[in-house]
């Protein structure tokens, strides 16, 4: 009877929590809420994508800084003293 009873004790707190979910600070947001609209949705999905070109982008180039021009400075500066793999 000991399992039936934590599980009782689980369900009931489980349902507790879902009681309250209307409720207190997270409610008001949640009736709040609504489907965004297609025009809406479309500029939100426009930024995000550039957002991700841009951050892509600037990520490409200090790739390519590092690999291309960053050894070629280094030779160029140091007297290609160190060997760079």
């Amino acid at each position: 009877m000991a399992f039936l009873d934590r599980a009782r004790r689980a369900q009931d707190t489980i349902d507790g929590r879902l009681r309250g979910l209307g409720h207190g600070k997270y409610g008001r947001i949640l009736r709040m809420a609504r489907k965004p609209e297609v025009e809406e949705y479309v500029k939100v999905l426009e930024v995000t994508f550039l957002g991700a070109v841009l951050i892509g982008t600037v990520g490409f180039m200090i790739y390519i800084f590092f690999g291309q021009v960053g050894p070629w400075l280094w030779g160029n500066l140091f007297g290609g003293g160190i060997a760079l793999i």
